[in-house]
């Protein structure tokens, strides 16, 4: 008697959990936004226009081909896989001694022109070089791969 005791409390407290969840849903209700912890990528190489800049920054975080280069004050948060370059409100950066957070949902909807999209690997290194607009200024970030040759971020 005892074993079905327990059992039915076991089943009616999963019950009411689902419960809870379910009106957490249906209410509207949406969890709260989390921040992506972003790490600093050791080892990448920045050159604007063919100079290396005195104050830049390169994170990664867990989302494998995105990345976030702080460029002076400047964040730009670069998506490889959609070929994408977006700026970011420095406002929504918050830094954490090396690291910083950013939520990815804060991604801003109107992406940056650019052109000359270009994604080589040169030896034990992924490059990336793009133009601002048409005729603009370049970036070239360069990236660390794996001994087997993927891509670390």
């Amino acid at each position: 008697m005892k074993l079905f005791r327990r059992r039915f409390l076991l089943v009616l407290v999963a019950v009411a959990c689902l419960f809870l969840a379910g009106n957490h849903l249906i209410f509207g209700q949406s969890p709260p936004k989390t921040k992506n912890l972003w790490k600093s990528v050791p080892f990448a190489i920045v050159h604007y226009n063919e100079d290396a800049p005195k104050s830049w920054d390169l994170y990664y975080s867990s989302k494998r081909g995105v990345l976030l280069l702080r460029l002076w004050k400047r964040y730009l948060l670069i998506d490889r896989n959609a070929q994408q370059v977006f700026d970011i409100d420095p406002e929504k950066i918050v830094t954490k001694g090396d690291d910083i957070e950013y939520s990815l949902e804060e991604n801003p909807v109107q992406p940056a022109d650019i052109s000359d999209w270009r994604e080589r690997d040169v030896g034990n290194l992924r490059r990336l070089r793009f133009r601002f607009g048409e005729k603009g200024n370049y970036l070239d970030i360069q990236t660390p791969l794996k001994a087997n040759g993927t891509p670390l971020y």
